[in-house]
């Protein structure tokens, strides 16, 4: 959430106090060293991969933007580094116009957190905005990912980016894939 976490973050703690925000900080840490885990044990040919993040747009400095918000402790973008260093190859993901609306948006909604309700047309706006960015992450995977390479995709669940992927572009979770390399190691085949 960049600059507007502290503006988040009040906004939870005042509709929820803050051992909610902390419950959900815990959550959120744990789920991102599952992944951690899950991914170490993925074995594909890192040079071959893409790397895809929600939130990460198309500027010119992702590596930097990468690296940084990993020496901040972003979990994710942790996982994203340790993969870069494996050979992966980071892109650029969403666009930053559609971002900095996005930023205004929750920088509004957040303002008004204490306002009663969760206006309608407040959340036609969010559900349009990420229709437009998933369309936009779609297009942007279909562009740069080969013929042969994996792409991996860190999405929010909010987001529904994979339903507008090309037919010629297989999808798995994570989990499917962890299961089929167990399926091919007990069959005796050597996973790769």
């Amino acid at each position: 959430m960049g600059s507007a976490r502290n503006t988040v973050r009040r906004a939870y703690v005042d509709r929820g106090g803050e051992h909610a925000w902390e419950m959900s900080r815990l959550a959120i840490a744990e789920f991102w060293d599952a992944i951690e885990n899950a991914m170490d044990s993925l074995r594909v040919d890192y040079r071959k991969t893409r790397l895809y993040q929600d939130g990460l747009p198309t500027c010119g400095l992702e590596e930097k933007i990468v690296h940084d918000l990993a020496m901040e402790g972003a979990p994710n973008y942790r996982v994203l580094r340790k993969l870069m260093e494996r050979g992966a190859t980071l892109e650029g993901t969403e666009d930053p116009d559609l971002l900095r609306t996005e930023y205004e948006l929750i920088m509004k909604a957040a303002a008004t957190a204490h306002d009663a309700g969760w206006p309608e047309a407040r959340a036609t706006q969010f559900q349009d905005l990420l229709n437009q960015r998933d369309h936009f992450i779609a297009r942007r995977i279909d562009r740069t990912l080969a013929r042969g390479e994996v792409g991996i995709l860190f999405l929010g669940a909010l987001h529904r980016a994979v339903r507008w992927l090309p037919d010629n572009v297989a999808v798995f979770s994570l989990p499917q894939m962890l299961q089929n390399q167990l399926s091919l190691a007990s069959n005796g085949t050597p996973p790769g």
